[in-house]
């Protein structure tokens, strides 16, 4: 682990530095005593020492140039704080210090950071619910679990959420989902401002990217000074700055934005070369000879290229340009194309809806044909993981709403955990009484690469396995993927007919959209999943067709594109096979 930099609030030096300041050695005590008070040490102690972080930090001169003795007798510092104090000098570190954070996940210690959760709370957080980085609490506090645990409520739970997105803001990078509400808010006031002209999103908002460093605009003039005049004296955006026709700026909440102001006639040229990434947009023009500046339309530049028409999302490097050539690009996956959801959460695990709500959401309000519901396996016991008993209960259950609902089916599913050696949360007895399964990766992410390569592998061979959940477990702006040969695991897919997903939730937008080509061009089929575990969760799926866009996926190969019919024969198909196996 390295402790170098523990977190946004706390350094702690591994260097001798016996003329450090108050500050730094406040800090390291008060980190110490949070760290007591986490593993439960003796209260007494924990408040002591955290009354002395305190009159360390506000004391009018330097204690590091103070003995032992002196330091004693300091009001609220006594004989033990002030031997941790001067070891921190001489050494620069403090033993028992040292021994709790060996002891203590890194992404633990980072939560001590944030403003509204103490010690006991993070404590609920990492024992109770297995929560171990900022990046998990803040998919926990999306999924509404921390509201069930002990001490926790919505408010709590709510301002854990604004400190999160707070830093991941400060950080300059925002989620696609984050961005999206204010983007929509921005376009409609600068074409409010600027009504004769034409106005469209670029960069990488407009290419649909996961994650967003900027958000950009480009505006059609007849009257470029004007317009720039008109976007410069208004207040759409704070610490404005105007460089020859572009205003760059950001919003309230340090989204970086740029409007670029061009004339007409060179609209639509602006518009491809300001969309695509530099690559694709070099490989495009290389096949151009001819001067497109006042190009009519970007089909028209596409055309002069040899190229049928690349959709926006398509637009990063070369992937699609040889398909492009032969005009052979896919009809891509739209909103409109999905027929019903998967993998989703009710009451019965840590959703927040009842079973009846989920569905009768899906067919009246998104008038979709059916819902599988994928609660927990048993293994995961911080989102109440449904044991064997109570999956036989959900079954009733399902059973009595298939016959109550009209015009609506409920498929039995299960989210089962990939266990440590790949096997699946449940007897075979258990696994066959599902429609399908959705196997999924939640504890231990941090396995060699070989070995996670051979528990997914392991995973994807079980004859159950239906669907492989967002197989790389990242957490966007959170936490990083567990490595493991994508290839290898992919193909493994192909020759057992397993399904995998992109999960839709924006904080995974995992299999990432890289990966998808290869996916399907060797035969494995992708599912949009909005892992939703309210009803308001559902609305995700349209950022998982955004993704799946980017990655090619055209309706043929998204299992939930199916109909009500041919998504049962796809699942009694892999029964069959089950079988005879």
């Amino acid at each position: 682990m390295n402790h170098e930099l523990l977190s946004m609030n706390y350094l702690y030096f591994y260097t001798p530095n016996p003329l450090m300041e108050n500050k730094p050695i406040a800090r390291t005590l008060r980190l110490l005593s949070q760290l007591m008070e986490l593993h439960d040490e003796n209260p007494f102690k924990v408040k002591s020492l955290a009354n002395a972080a305190f009159k360390v930090d506000k004391l009018p001169y330097g204690i590091a140039g103070k003995s032992l003795a002196e330091m004693e007798k300091i009001d609220g510092i006594g004989k033990s704080t002030a031997t941790k104090i001067v070891e921190l000098l001489e050494t620069g570190a403090i033993t028992d210090l040292t021994d709790l954070l060996a002891a203590t996940p890194e992404g633990v210690v980072e939560m001590l950071g944030i403003k509204g959760i103490g010690p006991k709370k993070i404590g609920i957080i990492w024992h109770e619910l297995g929560i171990e980085t900022v990046g998990e609490l803040y998919y926990a506090c999306n999924e509404n679990r921390l509201i069930e645990a002990k001490g926790f409520g919505l408010k709590t739970q709510e301002e854990i959420v604004k400190v999160i997105e707070f830093r991941m803001a400060s950080n300059g990078k925002f989620l696609f989902a984050r961005v999206d509400a204010i983007a929509g808010e921005l376009f409609q006031k600068i074409q409010d401002m600027l009504p004769e002209s034409i106005l469209s999103f670029t960069g990488e908002f407009r290419r649909c990217c996961e994650i967003i460093d900027e958000l950009s605009f480009l505006v059609g003039s007849g009257d470029v000074r004007a317009d720039v005049e008109t976007l410069t004296q208004s207040d759409i955006l704070q610490n404005l700055t105007v460089k020859e026709h572009t205003i760059s700026g950001e919003t309230a909440n340090g989204l970086l934005v740029s409007i670029s102001v061009v004339n007409n006639l060179s609209f639509h040229y602006e518009l491809f070369t300001q969309t695509g990434a530099d690559d694709h947009v070099q490989a495009v023009l290389a096949r151009i000879s001819d001067d497109i500046k006042q190009a009519e339309s970007e089909k028209a530049i596409y055309k002069k290229a040899g190229l049928t028409y690349m959709p926006p999302e398509l637009r990063e490097g070369n992937t699609f340009i040889e398909k492009a050539t032969n005009n052979a690009l896919p009809q891509l996956v739209t909103y409109q194309d999905l027929k019903g959801t998967l993998h989703n959460h009710s009451t019965w695990s840590d959703g927040v809806n009842t079973l009846e709500d989920m569905a009768l959401y899906c067919r009246d309000q998104l008038k979709l044909e059916y819902l599988g519901i994928c609660d927990h396996s048993k293994s995961a016991f911080y989102a109440k993981g449904l044991s064997i008993e109570r999956v036989l209960q959900q079954h009733e259950e399902i059973d009595h709403l298939n016959k109550k609902i009209t015009g609506f089916h409920i498929f039995k599913g299960i989210e089962s955990d990939i266990l440590n050696d790949g096997s699946l949360d449940y007897p075979d007895e258990i696994l066959q009484r599902f429609d399908f399964i959705v196997a999924s990766v939640h504890s231990n992410l941090k396995m060699d690469k070989e070995k996670a390569t051979a528990r997914l592998i392991k995973a994807v061979e079980n004859p159950y396995t239906t669907i492989l959940g967002h197989p790389t477990g990242r957490l966007l702006l959170s936490r990083k993927g567990y490595e493991f040969d994508y290839q290898k695991v992919i193909d493994a897919c192909a020759a057992n007919h397993v399904i995998i997903e992109i999960n839709a939730n924006p904080l995974r937008l995992d299999l990432d959209w890289r990966w998808h080509q290869y996916a399907l061009d060797i035969g494995v089929k992708l599912s949009i999943n909005p892992d939703a575990h309210r009803v308001e969760g559902f609305s995700d799926m349209h950022y998982g067709v955004l993704a799946a866009r980017k990655g090619g996926l055209y309706k043929e190969m998204c299992l939930n594109t199916f109909s009500l019919e041919e998504i049962k024969k796809e699942f009694e198909s892999k029964k069959q096979v089950n079988a005879h196996r």
